[in-house]
């Protein structure tokens, strides 16, 4: 039988008595508490944590970026002379603008990421569940991979204008370097064009492009870009897609 027993602490227990006369305590069960709910639906983690990996990346890769961009253009800042190689431009970069030089247009660089990332990652899930559930034949590696296309072109609309204001200040350098090579005649154009001035940061790079050349000028290349990074992103979706399956075979 049960019977209530006091407990030490005032609050009442559970005595049983069974038919041998020894008696034994059974201790009250305790309710457990639930878990928190998450401070975030899935849906908006994967949007915050795509956004702060694509920033994160490209703040650690800015200066392989810059050392990229200038490798590339350096046929038209420096016109017919003798090409530099990675090594060389490391020093030329350093000797004429510092470390500030490397980080040069990290501003639009970061802010472009972030939406990238961000579209990226969390447009994907939600993607992939919807082909999957309208489309039967598109289940697999084909969701995966038109996913990872839309996500990377939606990301694109703010991606390419930032990648051209980038690149651009990532040309310039520092305002001291840039005057220089205008002065000096080292940068390379047709004639009757003038040359853009030097910009003070994103917003002004961003303004200024507007002014000048329009939509167009702030998506150019805008086609190319799509042609390079749409396969790669369906590919890389799908490919890691299937190697995160295989892990549970």
């Amino acid at each position: 039988s049960l019977l209530p027993m006091a407990s030490p602490s005032g609050s009442a227990g559970v005595r049983a008595e069974p038919c041998g006369g020894a008696s034994s305590t059974i201790s009250p069960i305790r309710p457990t508490l639930s878990s928190a709910p998450p401070l975030l639906p899935p849906v908006w983690r994967e949007f915050v944590w795509g956004a702060i990996a694509g920033a994160f990346g490209e703040g650690m890769m800015h200066p392989v970026d810059t050392l990229k961009t200038r490798l590339q253009s350096q046929a038209i800042m420096s016109g017919a002379k003798a090409q530099k190689n990675i090594f060389q431009m490391v020093r030329t970069v350093w000797a004429s603008d510092g470390l500030r030089g490397f980080y040069r247009g990290i501003s639009p660089g970061v802010t472009g990421s972030l939406a990238t990332g961000a579209t990226y990652f969390g447009v994907i899930e939600s993607t992939k569940t919807w082909l999957e559930n309208n489309n039967p034949n598109l289940s697999g590696h084909w969701s995966h991979f038109i996913a990872g296309g839309i996500g990377d072109t939606l990301g694109s609309f703010i991606y390419v204008p930032c990648e051209v204001m980038k690149q651009r200040m990532q040309v310039q350098g520092s305002s001291k370097s840039w005057a220089l090579n205008a002065t000096k005649g080292n940068v390379s154009q047709s004639p009757g064009t003038q040359m853009y001035g030097y910009y003070n940061g994103m917003f002004h790079a961003g303004s200024s492009i507007w002014r000048d050349h329009g939509v167009k000028g702030l998506y150019a290349g805008y086609g190319s870009t799509l042609a390079r990074d749409v396969p790669f992103a369906g590919l890389m979706v799908s490919e890691n897609s299937a190697y995160a399956f295989s892990l549970f075979l």
